[in-house]
């Protein structure tokens, strides 16, 4: 009977493969983040409803997503991993970028802020794309990493910055969480980059565990974690 269900879970793959089971582990968990969210959203005042909603938003389509990348892994479909997973982080990196701008509407943040953090959050993922899948992996990933720092600038010491301080204690408390999920989290990526694309840093060592794992483990942290600090906030300010 364990056989079965692990064949049934696994698509019929290997389920101890590290990569297979942590797409499955990060599918289910940030699914069930997802239910928690969603399934909280009456409990707060409308204002801050929208941002536990993007919250369970972020956490589902990274799920969905998750769901299709383990299967593109159990039949070794490298190529369609990487193209899922982008698909997921174009989707889900900007609507994190709003988690920004929508804790910080109380002290006036514009749509401004919200455009600029989302199109330099896309340009850092299509380059990024372009730098894996369509060689000139230098030059695509340096521009991938000036977007990448001009957001870390911008919420840490930018026009984000600022307005956070004018939002409350409470507002800045949880702006300066999710910033270090963004210069802490988010830098296993540029990490990922440099170490298994071609032309890149081709000598940083990549033995172990495979990027896909730590990718998988590093997006259920951030993506779960995010939803958390928004969720803590907007408990706080609801009571």
């Amino acid at each position: 009977m364990t056989n079965l269900f692990l064949t049934l879970v696994a698509g019929g793959g290997d389920v101890n493969d590290p990569v297979n089971f942590t797409f499955f582990i990060g599918c289910m968990a940030m699914m069930a983040a997802s239910a928690f969210f969603f399934l909280s959203l009456n409990q707060f005042d409308k204002k801050w409803r929208t941002s536990v909603l993007v919250s369970g938003l972020i956490t589902f389509i990274a799920a969905v997503h998750y769901w299709y990348m383990r299967d593109a892994s159990m039949a070794g479909d490298v190529s369609n991993v990487t193209a899922f997973r982008y698909v997921d982080w174009i989707l889900t990196v900007p609507l994190m970028c709003v988690e920004f701008y929508l804790i910080l509407k109380v002290a006036g943040a514009t749509k401004s802020l919200l455009w600029k953090l989302i199109g330099l959050s896309v340009v850092m993922l299509v380059t990024g794309y372009f730098g894996e899948t369509m060689g000139n992996a230098v030059m695509w990933g340096t521009i991938s990493g000036v977007a990448y720092f001009v957001i870390v600038y911008e919420i840490w010491l930018g026009g984000a910055a600022k307005l956070a301080k004018e939002a409350g204690e409470e507002v800045a408390s949880a702006h300066k969480i999710l910033c270090w999920f963004v210069l802490v989290g988010w830098a296993i990526y540029p990490i990922g980059y440099m170490a298994g694309t071609e032309g890149w840093y081709d000598v940083l060592p990549t033995e172990g565990l495979a990027m896909d794992v730590w990718y998988n483990i590093a997006d259920a942290i951030n993506k779960i974690g995010f939803g958390l600090v928004i969720y803590s906030l907007a408990v706080k300010k609801t009571a």
